[in-house]
């Protein structure tokens, strides 16, 4: 009994410690966001700059500085680059959507009277409210293309009021993580020897499983996301839809988000290719595809992630539920993180 109720102790120490983190790291992450970036980063590059240490024999300052503007220079381009393309394919869509439904209003509406021979049965009431919302159905649809470019345009100018902030988290980003990454190559075990040596293994042990399952945790949603961007991309470029990039983006995005989903890109396409471009084939392999990419997400999400992480797939669906329900991506978040790190403790018999 005194066993159990110790277990219980530790759990709920464990969940108050988690959440007071969890809360503080979340509240102070905008002054802290360049050292967190700079950490990570530090982490990423730490092997190369230990392979070049030792393949060249170079000092470790000189090693973590190749290495962190080598690693930055890349990420600034590959950024650069899909911005910029993004951004160009995004107002092209708009423009080009904007235009299709201004040049194209005859025949949306004669699309809509075809369709009503298929409610001529409903409640005349009904039939009216559905005849006086084409209208205003149209012209917000143009609207609402209209105003996404413009906020996108918007977005663009509001980010250069930002620059400065921006360069300086860059800035700030790219000193920490040379210096940080020349620490962690020469100092090891630096902290471990402030550490009691009863205490230091049990340390290490919950550094290397945190480090282990936190990048699993990390690779299995990259590789999860990266699927979905490759299926999208093949499909559409199969069926020969335009703007193949920003739609595949849009998936990969919409795919990791609560609620949304692929389906908000490939119901509207879907609907789009059958009543307006009246290409079936299209219309039908599009809604053909995003059944078979939702099956397909739903079977591998919880293997993958579960795997990588060595808990239970029910443990997973439980935190992705509960989360969802409670406060949406930031529950899920929440809730995962929750069950990862109780599984680290209790694989190194902390709790």
């Amino acid at each position: 009994m005194e066993k159990l109720l110790n277990k219980i102790d530790g759990i709920i120490l464990f969940f108050v410690i988690y959440t007071v983190v969890f809360l503080v790291f979340f509240s102070t992450l905008n002054y802290t966001l360049p050292f967190v970036l700079a950490l990570i980063c530090a982490l990423l590059i730490k092997r190369p700059t230990e392979y070049l240490i030792k393949k060249f024999n170079i000092k470790s300052s000189v090693a973590s500085l190749i290495t962190t503007i080598t690693f930055f220079t890349l990420i600034i381009f590959i950024l650069s680059y899909g911005i910029a393309n993004i951004t160009q394919e995004a107002i092209q869509l708009g423009k080009n959507t904007q235009l299709y439904i201004t040049k194209n209003s005859p025949n949306i509406y004669e699309s809509f009277d075809k369709l009503k021979k298929y409610y001529d049965n409903l409640d005349p009431y009904i039939v009216n409210a559905i005849e006086n919302n084409l209208s205003a159905f149209i012209t917000k649809a143009s609207n609402i293309t209209v105003s996404i470019t413009g906020k996108l345009v918007s977005s663009l100018i509001g980010f250069l009021t930002i620059v400065p902030y921006v360069i300086m988290v860059i800035l700030f980003t790219l000193l920490t993580t040379y210096f940080f990454t020349k620490d962690i190559v020469l100092n090891k075990n630096k902290l471990l020897s402030v550490i009691p040596s009863t205490k230091s293994d049990k340390i290490m042990n919950v550094y290397i499983e945190a480090k282990r399952m936190l990048g699993n945790y990390i690779l299995s949603y990259l590789l999860i996301i990266g699927i979905t961007f490759l299926e999208t991309i093949i499909v559409f470029l199969v069926f020969k839809v335009k703007y193949v990039l920003i739609l595949s983006i849009v998936c990969a995005i919409a795919d990791i988000l609560p609620i949304l989903g692929i389906g908000a890109v490939y119901i509207p396409l879907a609907i789009f290719y059958f009543f307006f471009i009246k290409n079936y084939i299209t219309a039908f392999g599009i809604l053909i595809s995003y059944i078979i990419i939702s099956i397909i997400r739903q079977i591998i999400e919880p293997k993958i992630v579960s795997s990588s992480l060595g808990i239970h797939p029910v443990a997973v669906l439980a935190a992705l539920f509960i989360g969802l329900k409670a406060r949406g991506l930031s529950g899920v978040i929440f809730c995962v993180f929750l069950v990862v790190f109780y599984n680290i403790l209790r694989r190194v018999d902390i709790i």
